[in-house]
């Protein structure tokens, strides 16, 4: 994602809005929903669909989650109860790999000032083009995000959930993560180098791994849940966002947490 990957990770730094719990839930109900006018691309907006229909019996422990899940549940930091914050979207993409079930995501690029290297979902901020940030805005931004980051084809993405937004104090980010499942994988890449080291896919069962999970280790004291994956260090929010998955799915596996890695100041 785009400008918002930071040392705090979704466990315990990212939340739903207290007054907009109920603007996530209308997020998370949204069945068909259709644009105004054209998009900014240029191409006519087309209905959304955010449906389980058709999902693989796998997908169903993480679509019952996203149903029920509180914002409690992820963290005990709230966005501002004015409503403030700068709203963004991430997409959660589950694919079927060669190894099973997979989690698309990619890495920012090294010479990047903030957090070089560091992988994260596709995402970013949501544009006035993407429609209502309280129903389907996030929606659009989140598959428009990783159109232009991956060079992903949203047609072959099926929308499934939404989960409730969370919050980034360091950086004042909302976020919200859309959930997808990649029911006609299209090639991907790097779109922008000077954006994107790589982009690849990750299996579930690696990430369940407990020989692949650690505890990062902040020199500010922050301590957070991490992966270590397709060579590649996934920490911070996004590590918190599967962390919270893994677990409210039912997959996760029991985990040496004192295993940590630590971080420098620069991340």
């Amino acid at each position: 994602m785009k400008t918002h990957e930071h040392s705090t990770d979704a466990a315990t730094a990212a939340a739903e809005a207290g007054p907009g719990a109920a603007a996530a839930q209308d997020a998370r109900n949204t069945a068909r929903t259709t644009t105004d006018d054209a998009r900014e691309a240029g191409r006519e907006d087309a209905a959304i669909d955010v449906t389980t229909e058709g999902l693989p019996d796998w997908l169903d422990p993480v679509a019952r989650a996203a149903r029920t899940i509180e914002p409690q549940q992820l963290s005990r930091f709230l966005p501002p109860a004015s409503g403030a914050g700068r709203q963004s979207a991430v997409l959660v993409l589950f694919g079927e790999g060669a190894r099973g079930p997979e989690l698309l995501l990619m890495e920012r690029a090294g010479s990047l000032r903030s957090h070089p290297g560091q992988p994260s979902f596709p995402g970013g901020s949501l544009d006035p083009a993407d429609g209502d940030q309280e129903t389907t805005g996030p929606l659009r931004a989140a598959l428009r995000e990783a159109e232009e980051e991956t060079g992903l084809d949203p047609h072959g993405v099926q929308l499934f959930g939404v989960l409730p937004r969370l919050y980034i104090p360091v950086s004042s980010f909302v976020v919200t993560p859309v959930l997808g499942w990649w029911r006609s994988p299209s090639p991907v890449g790097v779109v922008d180098p000077a954006e994107t080291a790589r982009v690849f896919t990750v299996p579930v069962a690696d990430l369940t791994d407990p020989a692949n999970r650690v505890t990062t280790r902040h020199p500010s004291g922050h301590r957070g849940p991490a992966f270590l994956v397709e060579s590649a260090l996934v920490w911070g929010f996004t590590a918190g966002v599967i962390d919270r998955i893994l677990h409210f799915a039912g997959w996760e596996l029991p985990w040496d947490r004192a295993k940590q890695v630590p971080l420098d100041w620069r991340a």
